[in-house]
């Protein structure tokens, strides 16, 4: 089923030369990355580090839109730490990940739901869900 897109809100545009040792640069200049392979000495990050920041940015907002819609106060000293696996498998390479959450003064099942409002809004998360193991854990 094809979801019907209202508006586009925005478009990242990078330019990428290389592969895992080559080089990435964002449209309006405010990334400007070297890459390399994970598990190198070469300076530079990778794109599994890449996914992790972005998902984590991605899915604290919408903790934060859950918790505003939940009417909870969202702890100003929250947290995201993910790490993003690559994976060689009998299928090839692939990905998994876990992200280890902390949302501290919030009670425990009220952090539980909205974790999982969030895994069911983030966009990461959706466009990850059922293609790679991800697991979601309240620290």
């Amino acid at each position: 089923m094809e979801t019907k897109i209202e508006k586009v809100l925005y478009t990242g545009v990078t330019h990428t030369t290389g592969g895992r040792t080559g080089k990435s640069k964002s449209s309006d200049g405010e990334l400007d990355i070297v890459l390399s392979s994970p598990g190198t000495k070469r300076a530079g990050t990778n794109p599994e580090q890449l996914f992790a920041a972005g998902w984590s940015a991605c899915f604290i907002g919408a903790m934060e839109i859950a918790a505003k819609n939940l009417k909870v106060a969202f702890p100003s000293d929250h947290y995201v730490n993910t790490e993003v696996d690559l994976v060689l498998s009998d299928e090839g390479y692939t990905l998994q990940a876990r992200l280890h959450i902390n949302l501290p003064g919030v009670d425990k099942s009220i952090a539980k739901s909205i974790i999982g409002i969030a895994e069911e809004t983030c966009p990461y998360s959706k466009a990850t869900q059922g293609n790679i193991k991800a697991e979601y854990i309240l620290i």
